[in-house]
């Protein structure tokens, strides 16, 4: 294994930044290109087919191109939908981001979850065999709340981000018969956690928000156990579309150590 592949995240958008700050914490002198396919932003609103025509196609090419050593889906869209066909593609360890139903269901005391996704991510079977394994005990509500996408994108270009905004797309969950009773919320888009702090606002100080990004970057770690690790440059963020809209996150990028900025 070269010392310098580097691991391959891959997301529609910036939400998988999310998981890169907790592969920092336990793989700190791991290579890392952030990929964001910017041009099929937003996921959550296309068909299956798209979405698992625009994940396998992109990282079939960006594997070739790149050679990583490991590929996250960064995204909990296209991993329900898209991560057997490209585990089924690729000859690298791939690993995907699914709601994170598991750990709620363990720390719920009332017994109602609520889970915030894409429309695409909260119909699939993937998060129904979930709710089924792992929560068949609890009641889960489950809403979709595509704006608050275009909300963490803004924040991440340094926009204002306006707490009513965040409010509406959420309004849908509490609004819900048993939805005042929620104490836990699945965060089930990679980038919903940008907006924790404004949730935390909107849904009160009793309920609390679960993600997987730690655990996706411990599964990151033990695939590559025992792996050497040796930067041959800078870390990079690689964008399909308008790279000067990728330019736009130029500051926000350099707080999670991404350097360079170029097209794919």
């Amino acid at each position: 294994m070269d010392p310098s592949a580097p691991i391959l995240l891959f997301d529609s958008g910036v939400g998988g930044l999310t998981i890169l700050s907790e592969l920092r914490k336990v793989l700190p002198e791991a290579p890392v290109i952030y990929a964001a396919d910017l041009a099929g932003l937003p996921y959550g609103t296309k068909t299956e087919a798209e979405v698992a025509a625009r994940a396998c196609g992109l990282l079939g090419r960006m594997a070739e191109r790149y050679q990583p050593r490991l590929a996250c889906i960064a995204c909990n869209t296209a991993s329900t939908i898209a991560l057997g066909m490209v585990r089924e593609v690729l000859e690298i360890p791939i690993v995907g981001t699914v709601p994170a139903i598991k750990p709620a269901a363990a720390l719920t005391r009332s017994g109602t979850i609520g889970l915030l996704g894409t429309q695409a991510t909260i119909r699939q079977g993937y998060v129904d065999r979930l709710e089924a394994s792992f929560a068949g005990d609890k009641l889960l509500l489950r809403h979709a709340a595509p704006g608050l996408v275009g909300l963490a994108e803004a924040r991440l270009r340094g926009q204002d981000v306006a707490l009513a905004d965040v409010a509406d797309a959420v309004s849908g969950l509490r609004s819900q018969q048993d939805g005042a009773q929620i104490d836990t919320v699945v965060l089930a888009c990679t980038h919903f956690p940008l907006l924790e702090p404004e949730l935390a606002q909107v849904f009160g100080e009793n309920v609390r928000f679960v993600h997987g990004a730690d655990g996706i970057a411990r599964q990151v770690a033990r695939l590559t156990e025992g792996q050497s690790f040796k930067r041959s440059g800078p870390d990079r963020f690689i964008a399909t579309g308008d790279i000067d809209m990728a330019r736009e996150l130029a500051p926000a990028l350099a707080t999670y150590g991404l350097n360079e900025i170029s097209g794919f």
